[in-house]
């Protein structure tokens, strides 16, 4: 039986025009009234994540941030990893050699060096996960995101990383270059040890502690509501899901995703495009009521 359902957002739970389908809307409602926990999986904040649901009149949990934060349907934070001020300097050092574009993600904002840069990267981000979109077109929709309120333009993250009451939940880098670009970085940025690097596009990478993934806080938040890990299932198209993927006890791969999650996940659904994640809700409702 499936108790708790984590559901990625882009490239999942988004069908391509970026917006939940009203079947995503009313299968999310039915499971809820069926007794399964709905908790939205993304790389986002807290407060960019809750605004985008609530205006589709929903009420669930998150895990914020690739897992640096986990709150329940009430708000209530229930996990929290961050990344140590130290680490944090010792990768923004290695981004910065590589001259690479990245930003410092906090609980509540987005800290950048060059805001026109976050605009082009999350664009080009955007067209990597849909294909279809034009950049013109993937240009108005980042400048307009919910994401552009939250970024703050510092001159330096020196004064910040030396603040030890400041605190780096993630920190994301960008290169329109796609995953060639990353490579010298990861294998640098990995040996600096406890330290997570995924991503959600072939556009960026994402940094974070090491017990700030998806899979870890997934499994964090469960273990606090009783709920068992075969009473897990996870739902997600790319890198950074790959965890919880893993470690829910029905891990889901849409139809849409990369090869690395198909090749993990138990089950398949349709792509984002197709109400993917209405369609394999449906069948977890269908199946509980048989149990």
């Amino acid at each position: 039986m499936i108790k708790l359902v984590a559901c990625d957002l882009d490239g999942t739970l988004f069908n391509s025009d970026l917006i939940v389908s009203n079947e995503n809307i009313k299968a999310i409602r039915e499971a809820q009234k069926n007794g399964i926990e709905f908790l939205v999986a993304t790389g986002r904040s807290p407060q960019q994540s809750r605004k985008v649901i609530e205006n589709y009149g929903l009420k669930t949990g998150f895990i914020n941030i690739n897992g640096a934060l986990v709150y329940d349907a009430d708000n209530q934070l229930q996990v929290k990893h961050a990344l140590p001020n130290d680490k944090a300097e010792q990768v923004v050092n290695i981004l910065q050699k590589h001259h690479i574009y990245h930003e410092l993600v906090t609980e509540d904002l987005i800290y950048s060096l060059d805001i026109s840069q976050r605009v082009v990267n999350l664009a080009r981000s955007l067209i990597a996960l849909n294909p279809g979109l034009t950049f013109k077109k993937a240009v108005a929709t980042s400048a307009g995101s919910n994401a552009m309120f939250s970024m703050k333009h510092v001159n330096s993250f020196t004064t910040l990383l030396n603040d030890p009451h400041f605190e780096v939940m993630k920190i994301i880098a960008f290169d329109g270059h796609g995953p060639e670009a990353f490579v010298d970085v990861k294998k640098e940025i990995t040996a600096l040890g406890n330290v997570a690097v995924t991503s959600s596009s072939s556009a960026n990478i994402e940094i974070n502690d090491i017990k700030a993934q998806k899979g870890p806080a997934l499994l964090d938040y469960a273990q606090k509501k009783g709920i068992k890990q075969n009473e897990i299932a996870a739902i997600g198209d790319n890198l950074n899901d790959e965890s919880m993927i893993r470690d829910a006890g029905t891990g889901v791969a849409m139809g849409n995703a990369v090869y690395a999650i198909k090749k993990i996940a138990q089950v398949k659904t349709k792509t984002n495009n197709e109400n993917g994640v209405a369609y394999i809700l449906k069948k977890f409702i269908s199946n509980n009521a048989k149990e």
